[in-house]
């Protein structure tokens, strides 16, 4: 499992209101070309974003649905990006010193081929990726985006 943290200078609420808005996952997570559509009522349990992961012209069509919602405290979210396989992303935020937010994001491959072949290079990958994702959402949260 790859985990990462960041200190974002900004209240929990208003880096879940990030989180919140659907649309702007292609802006932030490493490897999201293009959201296609969001369920009304994201990030209800349930609902899904239909999304494209990936470079053209080899971007797959695929979707991520939330797993849990405790706002403004975590969501939890099964990311698919079959055949590959689908992905288990929780993101934990706390405050932090300074009116901050503590985000801890982590990611797990839990189903398909990359799901069945658990090694460190899965982990390396990850770790790496979603350090620069935890990077954009910073960017979004502080400059107010999504809120």
């Amino acid at each position: 499992m790859a985990v990462v943290e960041k200190v974002i200078p900004v209240p929990p609420a208003r880096v879940f209101a990030v989180l919140k808005d659907g649309w702007t996952y292609s802006d932030w997570v490493v490897g999201t070309a293009h959201i296609r559509d969001v369920d009304d009522g994201w990030p209800r349990p349930g609902a899904s974003l239909h999304h494209k992961a990936g470079p053209w012209p080899f971007s797959l069509k695929d979707k991520s649905t939330v797993v849990s919602c405790d706002e403004p405290h975590e969501l939890t979210i099964c990311a698919g990006v079959w055949p590959t396989g689908e992905a288990t992303v929780v993101f934990r935020l706390a405050p932090a010193d300074g009116g901050g937010t503590r985000v801890t994001l982590a990611e797990n491959f839990s189903a398909g081929p990359l799901g069945a072949v658990w090694n460190k290079a899965n982990d390396l990958v990850l770790h790496h990726r979603n350090h620069e994702t935890l990077r954009r959402l910073a960017d979004l949260a502080v400059r107010g985006r999504g809120v």
